[in-house]
């Protein structure tokens, strides 16, 4: 039998400790009418999400954009979210009781996200889930972000744990990939898109009311290995950024 001590969890930010998809979503659509460009945000986040802004605004500009250019974009679009989603911040459903019972059990526990430092700390202080976290990784500890696996892989050697006994928390298609690359495990929350278009997760949760630390170890009991990354995804030109 699987032992929490054993296994550490990282955890996504975005889509996973808060539902603020629809917030993001919402700050790219401003941008992009500020530039006239006709983008759908949020079909463009469902395949894209969990890559840095920068990476995901090189996918929308038809013309080369300069990287100081891109950043300024970035820039523009975070400032837009935070002032879209500062009274929304909330946690998603169960994770200050999931996160703490699974410290409780043994595991450890990781944040890995594409996220810069300040963004990091505008969610995980707001709602005081810092001291939850053993190790944090953000943008600013890696060369390249999802759908690379370096943001996994890090998270995995800060927490000092072989990546076949991590587990990712993810909400992305891309984060999944990420996770598969990085040899984990995956389980997706349903947050920002539909079950269905994940590959292959050992389990798919609205929130954390639905899981617990034992349900955990028993799905790394039912799933042995992590799945290969899916080929056609991880073919598309944007995993190459």
């Amino acid at each position: 039998m699987a032992t929490a001590s054993n296994y550490a969890l990282i955890f996504d930010m975005d889509g996973v400790l808060i539902d603020n998809t629809a917030y993001q979503a919402r700050a790219f659509q401003l941008l992009f009418r500020e530039h006239g460009l006709t983008t759908n945000a949020r079909r463009l986040l469902e395949r894209l999400n969990g890559m840095p802004a920068t990476n995901i605004l090189k996918t929308v500009f038809r013309h080369p954009v300069p990287e100081k250019e891109l950043k300024q974009y970035a820039d523009q679009r975070e400032f837009l979210y935070r002032v879209l989603y500062w009274n929304k911040r909330r946690e998603v459903a169960g994770l200050t009781n999931f996160l703490t019972a699974a410290r409780t059990a043994g595991f450890k526990i990781g944040l890995g996200t594409a996220s810069p430092p300040e963004t990091i700390g505008y969610i995980i202080d707001h709602l005081n889930l810092r001291h939850l976290f053993d190790t944090i990784t953000g943008k600013a500890d890696v060369e390249r972000g999802k759908p690379h696996a370096d943001t996994f892989t890090t998270a995995a050697k800060q927490l000092g744990t072989p990546p076949e006994r991590c587990v990712v928390f993810e909400d992305a298609v891309l984060g999944e990939q990420s996770a598969y690359k990085a040899g984990m495990r995956c389980i997706c929350l349903s947050t920002s898109v539909k079950p269905d278009k994940f590959q292959n997760p050992m389990k798919i949760i609205k929130d954390f009311t639905e899981i617990a630390p034992q349900d955990v170890l028993e799905l790394l009991e039912q799933h042995l290995t992590a799945p290969k990354p899916d080929k056609q995804i991880a073919q598309r030109k944007y995993a190459k950024l």
